[in-house]
């Protein structure tokens, strides 16, 4: 059980985590926590893609989520060019932004342009794609508990690929088919044992938890037998695994990939069916702080395709087709919030150490992360340079709620006040996605700027919005 937020406060000397040191400028930013474009202008204050931020401040009202739209775009086709360079020699691969990362209409149209596949893992994310026409053939769908519904929107709109979830879903999948008299392109997803060095609630192939079918227990590969069974409603595709979010090497895909296939060569071999495709899933990690140090996706693709042809080799199998899908990788670092601070209130933690409590004008609502994984952020002053000494701080939100922290530990300067912008780097990955009405907060926009100009992508959410839901 995690501790109380407030338990660390009183620590005799609190100073923040080890990883955290004091600055010897407030004013830097750490280029890896920020989109490509965002700097300091001459008078100290954050731009983005050349932009201001208080013109976008004083433009769109905060809080808002800033998008640098280049970047967003870069990483996306790195993933795409250095994935589909690392297996040209083996079999070729195939990106699938996992769109549960973040997802608008406008996101949907850039992955269609530069060419990458799409996964959705709710009906609702299938609709935001199907809006803008995003071709069904390059759609894979997710998620533990479809519904027919979903499973017949997916099917209907001719989706790449189905992970199957569950035995129960070899069923229900098949018996949609069946009605539509369409043949469902299924990947079974395998629980390998692997737990990835993450959180909890957000490592995803240890057996006790409810995604996928277990590989030591058997049930994967009675999926396989089952799905073999209903050939004329369903064609086995390949095997998937998704090890966790957050991930910072390649050690648990190695362990991961050889488990899998296993499998794969299991069934090869002893029941005679073609497994063309392999999806190794996504979860790689991005700096939030400094203590994270991401791979690039050159070195993550050169590093998984030498992993897939050695097992493959080993396991004397052709190396299938290979799929991953990355989300946070892309969207998270392309995007900061941006806050307008109100109420700063210095807290005595003993021990003669100090912390700043500085109140933004968003919180929770926007950013759950912090309360929901212990995640930590970093942040700045952003629409000015200030001479004075950094002191530690933490900045919260409105909400009426003890844990909506937003940044647990960072130095600001010691005249942070009233009026001043915080910016958070890393917030394009799971904070909109996660946004929420707490307190009845409406949802801040999102801002794409590009080549010195900003626009609304998603509109800030109004009281009308919400209260329009009231019957």
């Amino acid at each position: 059980m995690r501790a109380h937020e407030a338990g660390a406060l009183h620590a005799e000397g609190y100073r923040g985590p080890a990883w955290l040191e004091t600055p010897v400028d407030v004013n830097a930013l750490v280029p890896a926590l920020w989109a490509s474009s965002v700097t300091r202008d001459a008078g100290g204050v954050v731009t983005v893609a050349g932009v201001p931020v208080t013109r976008l401040a004083h433009e769109f009202g905060t809080p808002a989520y800033v998008l640098d739209e280049n970047d967003f775009r870069s990483r996306a086709r790195e993933f795409k060019q250095q994935y589909a360079a690392g297996f040209a020699p083996l079999s070729g691969a195939d990106v699938f932004y996992a769109g549960k990362a973040f997802l608008c209409t406008e996101v949907v149209r850039w992955i269609d342009a530069d060419g990458l596949n799409l996964d959705v893992c709710t009906g609702g994310e299938l609709e935001v794609a199907r809006r803008v026409g995003f071709p069904g053939s390059r759609i894979g769908m997710h998620g533990n508990n479809k519904t027919v519904a979903e499973i017949r929107a997916g099917l209907e709109y001719g989706v790449a690929r189905i992970v199957v979830d569950s035995l129960e879903e070899v069923d229900r999948i098949a018996a949609v088919a069946a009605e539509l008299g369409v043949v469902a392109p299924v990947l079974v997803r395998v629980n390998v044992g692997v737990e990835a060095h993450t959180h909890e609630f957000i490592a995803t192939a240890h057996e006790d938890q409810k995604f996928g079918l277990s590989l030591a227990g058997g049930q994967a590969l009675e999926a396989v037998r089952r799905i073999l069974d209903r050939s004329g409603t369903m064609r086995l595709l390949g095997l998937h695994s998704h090890i966790g979010s957050q991930i910072f090497d390649t050690a648990g895909f190695e362990v991961s990939a050889r488990r899998v296939l296993g499998l794969h060569a299991l069934v090869t071999r002893e029941l005679g069916a073609d497994l063309p495709e392999l999806d190794l899933g996504g979860g790689f990690g991005i700096a939030y702080t400094t203590e994270h140090d991401p791979q690039s996706p050159s070195a993550l693709a050169a590093e998984m395709a030498d992993i897939v042809e050695r097992e493959c080799r080993a396991e004397g199998v052709p190396v299938p087709r290979i799929s991953v899908e990355p989300g946070r990788a892309i969207a998270g670092p392309s995007t900061f919030t941006l806050y307008e601070v109100g109420t700063v209130k210095p807290v005595e933690l003993g021990g003669g150490a100090r912390r700043l409590y500085v109140s933004v004008d968003g919180g929770m609502s926007d950013n759950i992360r912090t309360a929901l994984y212990d995640a930590h952020f970093s942040c700045t002053v952003a629409n000015r340079c200030s001479p004075a000494d950094p002191v530690l701080a933490r900045v919260v939100g409105r909400h009426c709620e003890s844990g909506d922290i937003v940044v647990m530990d960072e130095f600001l300067p010691a005249d942070v006040g009233d009026g001043d912008l915080i910016a958070v780097p890393g917030t394009g990955a799971y904070c909109r996605a996660l946004s929420s009405q707490y307190n009845h907060t409406p949802r801040p926009p999102v801002l794409a700027v590009r080549d010195g100009a900003a626009r609304v992508v998603v509109r800030r959410e109004t009281i009308d919005d919400i209260l329009a839901l009231d019957v």
